[in-house]
């Protein structure tokens, strides 16, 4: 009987011991991957921001009279506005499949 007892412990310690070393594992990974989403996402805002910046300052440059504004900046800013509203469809369409998984 004894024999039964010392072959039960010899298997479950290094069973333990690989579990409790998978769940730190774990524990990292989940910590690196909200890291990764936060970045991921000041990344996002860091893009809106810098539209943002660009839109008002093409706009401001616009009214200046003494700017002569080429078809450049209008097309600049045209595109800018573009790829912003594709960016905001892009994770619109992610927020609602994240949602429905």
């Amino acid at each position: 009987m004894e024999w039964l007892i010392t072959i039960i412990a010899a298997a479950g310690i290094p069973t333990a011991i690989t579990g409790l070393l998978f769940r730190h594992l774990e524990k990292r990974m989940d910590e690196k991957d909200r890291a990764r989403e936060q970045h991921e996402y000041l990344i996002v805002k860091s893009i809106n921001a810098s539209m943002a910046l660009g839109e008002a300052t093409a706009e401001a440059v616009q009214r200046i009279p003494d700017a002569h504004c080429n078809g450049d900046m209008h097309a600049a800013l045209e595109y800018a506005r573009k790829v912003k509203h594709e960016q905001k469809d892009f994770l619109n369409k992610q927020a609602v499949h994240s949602i429905m998984q």
